[in-house]
């Protein structure tokens, strides 16, 4: 963590994606962030919901995340997946509604955990 207590973007971080050309807004796991590109297992943000829904109802998924490289000329900017004063996360909100987390679901180590090489 740096001084101002936020935890800095890396590998197996919950990230939200801003491309252009075409707009889009994805939300997932970051994978690699390179000079070329970000390569994330992601979901569209207009389908985020239908598929927290599905995972709450334990429904077999007909909707989920994709692993896709976005080439760096697509991508406007990237935020950590974190609460902003009172508003939580995506995370936050997909636990608070599915009983489960991000995760468990995702079949992530904890967020404090890092891969094993």
């Amino acid at each position: 963590m740096n001084s101002a207590g936020s935890e800095a973007i890396a590998h197996g971080s919950i990230v939200i994606l801003y491309l252009v050309h075409p707009n889009e807004k994805y939300w997932g796991v970051l994978e690699s962030l390179t000079t070329p590109g970000i390569t994330v297992r992601a979901i569209n943000l207009s389908s985020f919901d239908d598929w927290l829904r599905s995972v709450a109802r334990d429904l077999e998924p007909s909707l989920g995340l994709g692993t896709i490289f976005f080439p760096m000329s697509r991508v406007e900017r990237m935020f950590l997946d974190e609460q902003v004063g009172e508003v939580e996360s995506l995370s936050q909100n997909f636990e608070r509604r599915t009983g489960k987390s991000v995760e468990e679901v995702l079949g992530l180590g904890s967020p404090a955990e890092e891969p094993a090489n």
